[in-house]
């Protein structure tokens, strides 16, 4: 069976059924209205995983790790890449030689040929020794076996399986599977360009009393500092994303025209302060 067949739905199913003996996994979903907000801990001890959440922002700090990606396409070449950039030993399994073309002689990390939910390919490609692994071909049922076999098999501690049909994401998370649905990650990302307003949750504390968001600003404050607008709209920037980049403000940063701010919310204070943070600053209405 080639890697990306149609996979039967009752195998991805039976392949995802809870078992008796649950697993402690790092868990990303990206479904629903917010994408951004996914590494989750499912149980205590977490904590001390090399999440990818931390791979990502941080690498320079982080325990180099053994990471199987499954599927070499755009996506899983570009993981590759960044990876193996970062320092990380990557083992990429395909089913198509010529798919390894796409990651270059640059890459220092280490290719296998065969079916990425195969048990003898996985042990081929270090499965039994991985940190993580990353299921991103381009059939959706291939994916959530392979994530499957990697957690209930492997016990691999963070796994991510790529899911196209968003409606199936919620059913495989529901049954504890990993997923990342990038069909409705990419329309919340074009819908939060496209109708700008109000707030979009990245994270609430457990509490409940305080969140971390993305929020509209009124093009009013373009130019004014963010120290200003802290002060006359009662919130804390945490950080903003200036030209694709994470930035974080100080007293005498100024708000820029495509400026993505987010900030922390006291929960009893968020409608107001969304209203302020639509408003243009005093004096400028």
């Amino acid at each position: 069976m080639r890697l990306g067949s149609r996979v039967s739905p009752s195998l991805a199913l039976d392949c995802g059924r809870p078992t008796s003996a649950r697993l402690n996994i790092e868990v990303r979903l990206a479904t629903g209205a917010d994408s951004t907000r996914g590494w989750a801990a499912d149980t205590a001890g977490a904590a001390n995983w090399t999440t990818p959440a931390q791979i990502h922002s941080s690498p320079a700090t982080v325990t180099h790790v053994h990471i199987v990606i499954m599927g070499c396409g755009r996506v899983g070449s570009t993981l590759a890449h960044q990876l193996d950039e970062w320092g990380h030993t990557v083992v990429v399994v395909d089913q198509d030689p010529t798919s390894f073309r796409r990651l270059g002689s640059s890459f220092s990390g280490e290719t296998v040929t065969g079916v990425g939910f195969d048990r003898d390919t996985l042990l081929e490609a270090g499965v039994e020794k991985a940190d993580a692994f990353a299921a991103v071909s381009s059939g959706d049922n291939s994916n959530i076996v392979s994530a499957r076999v990697a957690r209930e098999t492997f016990a691999v501690k963070n796994v991510v399986a790529r899911i196209y049909d968003p409606r199936r994401a919620e059913i495989y998370q529901r049954l504890g599977i990993p997923t990342v649905a990038t069909v409705r990650w990419t329309a919340d990302q074009m819908l939060r360009q496209l109708v700008p307003g109000g707030r979009d949750e990245d994270y609430r504390d457990p509490s409940g009393n305080v969140s971390l968001a993305q929020v509209h600003v009124n093009t009013g404050w373009i130019g004014q500092t963010y120290a200003r607008l802290e002060a006359e709209c009662g919130v804390r920037v945490a950080f903003i994303t200036r030209l694709g980049e994470g930035l974080l403000t100080t007293s005498q940063t100024v708000h820029q025209e495509g400026d993505l701010v987010h900030v922390l919310l006291n929960e009893p204070d968020a409608e107001r302060a969304e209203a302020d943070l639509g408003k243009a600053p005093e004096g400028l209405s």
